[in-house]
């Protein structure tokens, strides 16, 4: 069969969206021209035109998010000065509003975007030592490279529950007792203990307010410092406002201002749950047991931000930037946003789920996750095939982009295997992502003709799906 033809399907809905895109781009793409930019992307879904999407680019819920009327009008306000712009003091009480941090208690640092925040922090911690280790109920792939490019040990403490069929709440926790296993063994390698919110390589997961309790007693134990990778923390609050019982009663900021309570410190990507189209924030408070050991921590990150960022008071942003997430950390912990944003994310697992789509459950609140061993599993595909590459390239051809995270961007060894499924915030309707449902639905029905993925460049590389070049062949 050609590969074309295996895209040569209709669908029972058509985005909505492609309707806006149609007018931006003054093009209709076929099959055909899809077919010759995905050959020539390698069949990466990275390389691949975004202009030739057709509504439905899930690739990434990372700065794709639209803005809202007060966001736009806010950058209006914006103001480029160098240093000590009007922008920077209204993100500082953003800040102490949203997170209780201010500088009278924490050192505050700008990024451009989260995985500066990550380089920053790991960079100055792998100046500690050899053979140093960091545990984390599931460290994404840009966090990973930047600790493992600094000679440090990326360890995973994935709940149990996530890798079983249970519908458990909060399958994003710390596993507790393999933490303290670890605190025990190598209690002098650790500098810090870090948790994931929502935890997103794996499956996108909550973590529950009772197991960061839990975690924090363990630090305070074992006298260590407790991070969080703070990306979707607004969304994490609401699932435990949804699903903790004793939490029901309390508003969003109220259950976001427990929960930044607990940690030492954090690295956000304001792509995420800052509404934003580019930002990220590092914070360290003064408290941190970190800086009893290395007190020229602090310093030394502020002056690899200035190197690498600008001023600190604009950290690698535009005044536009920096007053949009003013804004969006205001609207984002929102109880009717979230419970429209979350609820979205709901409707399309489901109806993926009624498709007869293996994917893992409970939703997330930005994915959907499709387990590729149990997609593929009635076929002969073996993990080393990398199916979800094959998969994802090929409903490029339909103008849908998808994010595979599991066999080839993780290793074949790594214990999940997924498709994720990542939906833009305020961007898509419904109808846009019945139409990538009913792609992924195709696909599944024609899962024994999908050919194994071989790669052809970029297979050894750190952070490999990002530039890797593969070709599909039966």
């Amino acid at each position: 069969m050609n590969i074309v033809d295996l895209a040569k399907f209709e669908t029972d809905h058509e985005p909505r969206a492609y309707v806006n895109a149609s007018v931006r781009f003054h093009h209709e793409f076929t099959l055909e021209q899809r077919f010759k930019a995905a050959q020539k992307a390698g069949w990466n879904v990275f390389q691949f035109p975004s202009e030739m999407l057709k509504g439905g680019d899930l690739l990434s819920d990372s700065g794709t998010t639209t803005l809202t009327a007060e966001q736009m009008a806010a950058m209006v306000l914006g103001d480029e000065a160098y240093g000590s712009n009007y922008g920077y003091f209204q993100l500082l009480k953003a800040f102490k509003d949203t997170f209780c941090v201010s500088p009278d208690d924490s050192e505050i640092y700008l990024f451009h975007q989260g995985r500066a925040t990550e380089h920053a922090l790991f960079t100055q911690i792998g100046k500690f030592g050899r053979n140093l280790k960091i545990p984390n109920n599931g460290h994404f792939d840009t966090t990973r490279a930047n600790i493992e490019s600094n000679g440090i040990c990326a360890i995973d403490c994935f709940s149990e529950e996530l890798h079983k069929q249970s519908f458990a709440p909060f399958k994003g926790n710390m596993n507790l007792a393999e933490l303290e296993n670890l605190l025990k063994k190598d209690y002098e390698n650790i500098p810090l203990v870090y948790i994931t919110m929502t935890n997103n390589s794996g499956g996108g997961q909550p973590v529950s307010l009772e197991n960061m309790k839990k975690v924090r007693a363990l630090c305070n134990k074992y006298k260590k410092a407790l991070f969080y990778d703070a990306c979707r923390f607004a969304e994490n609050s609401y699932f435990i406002k949804t699903r903790e019982s004793k939490y029901n009663k309390k508003s969003i900021i109220e259950i976001v201002k427990e929960v930044f309570d607990l940690c030492d410190g954090f690295t956000i990507s304001l792509k995420k749950d800052g509404l934003a189209n580019m930002g990220g924030a590092l914070v360290i408070k003064h408290r941190c047991p970190l800086l009893k050991r290395y007190p020229n921590l602090t310093d030394d990150i502020r002056n690899h931000q200035i190197l690498t960022e600008g001023h600190p008071t604009y950290g690698g942003l535009s005044g536009r930037d920096i007053m949009t997430i003013c804004e969006g950390l205001k609207t984002v912990v929102s109880d009717a946003y979230l419970k429209n944003r979350i609820g979205q994310v709901s409707i399309f697992g489901e109806y993926l789920k009624s498709g007869g789509i293996p994917v893992l459950e409970p939703f997330g609140g930005h994915a959907v996750y499709i387990d590729t061993d149990k997609f593929f599993a009635d076929t002969s595909l073996k993990r080393s095939d990398f199916a979800g590459i094959s998969l994802t390239g090929l409903l490029l051809l339909k103008g849908v982009r998808l994010c595979e995270l599991g066999a080839f961007a993780f290793g074949e060894n790594y214990p999940h295997n997924f498709v994720r499924c990542a939906v833009p915030r305020n961007k898509y309707e419904i109808d846009d992502l019945y139409y990538v449902a009913d792609c992924i639905k195709k696909m599944h029905k024609n899962r024994h003709k999908i050919p194994p993925a071989r790669p052809v460049y970029g297979e050894n590389l750190p952070l490999r799906h990002f530039k890797a070049r593969f070709e599909l062949r039966w």
